[in-house]
């Protein structure tokens, strides 16, 4: 049979689902996943194998509208995403429906003319006389060759979207290693874990300025790793409140993020947290670097 090989950009608003949907489709956990927009700020490459086609799922950031220079290179990330792919998958919130970033969304798909498909997600939220019109509506555009409805969350549809994207990628050998997931490295994986549990745990205490860095990771004689890492702050006053009280709060963070780097790894962390107050880090040019992001956008 014949092969086929390409990419998949999935976009859409902050919130919509994006990571969800990406690691639903993995089968497994790979982008992080928390209640607070705007939480991807990295490219995130996942790689899906369905029949003889291999995807290459790229999850970006959430467009939106920009308040900072971060801001600007997370949706700059978004675009370049969506014009290097061979398809866009475009998630439209069905509870929220055509809102402003939605809006923002669909604007910049007509900009950039892209081939998409519309994902209509979280159709277990909404009752059809809702999602019917909707659908409709995101049909009259003129921008998606189908509107597919689907529930992240649930599974509800994902099996049909994954039929209907391999069935859009062009022939072309794979382009990775069957049993390869990512390519982001495990040190980045890690990284990522903990600062999803920064999110989840602090929710609105701890403003977006804060960002993890993995310094060490040594692997151990007996199997397991010994990882280290930096949290960042922005301010002085930002520092107590990751700590917490008697750095209980700290501890907490560390013991989750550790039992979750474990179950990804399949292996013993031993997992060391420091907090470092770095004033400016998100005008750090070095940074952006290493986050795959423009410094220029």
């Amino acid at each position: 049979m014949t092969r086929r090989c390409g990419f998949v950009a999935i976009l859409g608003a902050p919130n919509a689902g994006k990571s969800t949907l990406l690691n639903r489709l993995l089968g497994t956990k790979l982008s992080i996943v928390t209640p607070k927009a705007q939480t991807t700020r990295r490219r995130v490459l996942g790689i899906l194998i369905e029949g003889e086609t291999q995807m290459i799922l790229v999850d970006t950031p959430g467009i939106f509208a920009p308040r900072r220079k971060l801001d600007r290179a997370m949706i700059g990330a978004a675009w370049t995403g969506a014009g290097d792919a061979d398809l866009v998958a475009a998630l439209i919130d069905g509870e929220r429906g055509i809102d402003e970033d939605t809006q923002r969304v669909l604007d910049g798909l007509a900009a950039h003319k892209p081939r998409a498909v519309a994902v209509l997600n979280k159709v277990d939220l909404v009752a059809k006389e809702t999602l019917l019109p909707l659908a409709q509506r995101l049909h009259e555009t003129g921008l998606f060759s189908a509107v597919m409805m689907i529930s992240a969350l649930t599974g509800d549809g994902v099996e049909d979207l994954k039929r209907l994207l391999a069935a859009s990628m062009p022939e072309s050998p794979w382009l990775y290693p069957e049993d390869q997931l990512t390519d982001l490295s495990e040190r980045l994986i890690a990284a990522e874990i903990t600062r999803e549990r920064l999110f989840l745990e602090l929710r609105q205490e701890l403003p977006y300025a804060s960002m993890v860095e993995t310094d060490l990771w040594r692997e151990q004689k007996d199997g397991s790793v010994r990882i280290e890492q930096t949290i960042h702050v922005e301010r002085d006053s930002q520092k107590p409140i990751v700590l917490g009280k008697g750095g209980r709060q700290i501890k907490r963070i560390g013991e989750l993020a550790r039992a979750e780097m474990e179950r990804f790894l399949g292996r013993r962390v031993h997992l060391f947290l420091f907090v470092r107050v770095s004033e400016g880090w998100a005008e750090d040019r070095a940074r952006y670097a290493d986050m795959g992001l423009d410094y220029e956008s």
